[in-house]
């Protein structure tokens, strides 16, 4: 009979222990997922109306560093978007308002295997046929241009495609502005370029 009631009691002191431990406090909100970094922000101050694009610094780390960098140098101070095509982009960053191609730094490797795609709004760098060629130009899509997507790196330069790296966040409507305005050849280019000059007046990062 005693080892009858011993086993039973062994049986039920896991359980009491376990009853009578206190409850541990509830987790705070957030205490265990550390809050997401904001993206950088760039806002482009032009003649047409003001731009502001976010960075996905971690999809296009070496991108956004160096677009921040001539940012924060005063680069695209007084260029201009040189490059206007309606139902594809407008593109800027390179020339000054007497269409001057400005010395750049050495060209960055091609992140745009990143998972981003040219739809509309997004930036990506500009670049030669050498798909690792971008410095500071860069280029907004106007409309959905998926067939500038990273394909692979194996067939050589087109399929490398175009590296996305932000968005336009507020002033889109200032891009469709620039992208109705008339066009035609200027300077070294055959066309594209915008008969009323459309100038970054101020590129500055948003605190």
């Amino acid at each position: 009979m005693l080892k009858r009631l011993f086993c039973v009691f062994a049986l039920l002191v896991p359980a009491a222990f376990a009853f009578a431990q206190p409850a541990k406090p509830a987790a705070k909100p957030g205490a265990e997922t550390a809050p997401a970094v904001p993206y950088p922000k760039v806002l482009l101050h032009t003649s047409q109306g003001d731009i502001t694009v976010e960075l996905y610094a971690d999809k296009a780390p070496k991108t956004v560093d160096n677009f921040l960098q001539y940012v924060k140098e005063g680069f695209y101070d007084g260029t201009l978007f040189h490059r206007v095509i309606p139902n594809f982009m407008v593109q800027g960053g390179g020339w000054t308002r007497d269409l001057q191609h400005k010395r750049t730094r050495a060209p960055i490797h091609n992140e745009a295997n990143n998972g981003l795609s040219n739809t509309r709004g997004t930036l990506a760098m500009a670049r030669t046929g050498d798909p690792h060629s971008a410095a500071a130009e860069f280029f907004i899509n106007v409309v959905d241009n998926k067939r500038l997507d990273y394909v692979g790196d194996a067939n050589g330069v087109v399929s490398w495609g175009y590296c996305v790296f932000g968005k336009v966040i507020d002033g889109l409507d200032t891009v469709d502005k620039i992208k109705s305005i008339e066009t035609g050849p200027q300077g070294p280019f055959q066309g594209d370029v915008p008969k009323t000059p459309v100038i970054i007046e101020k590129a500055s990062v948003v605190q």
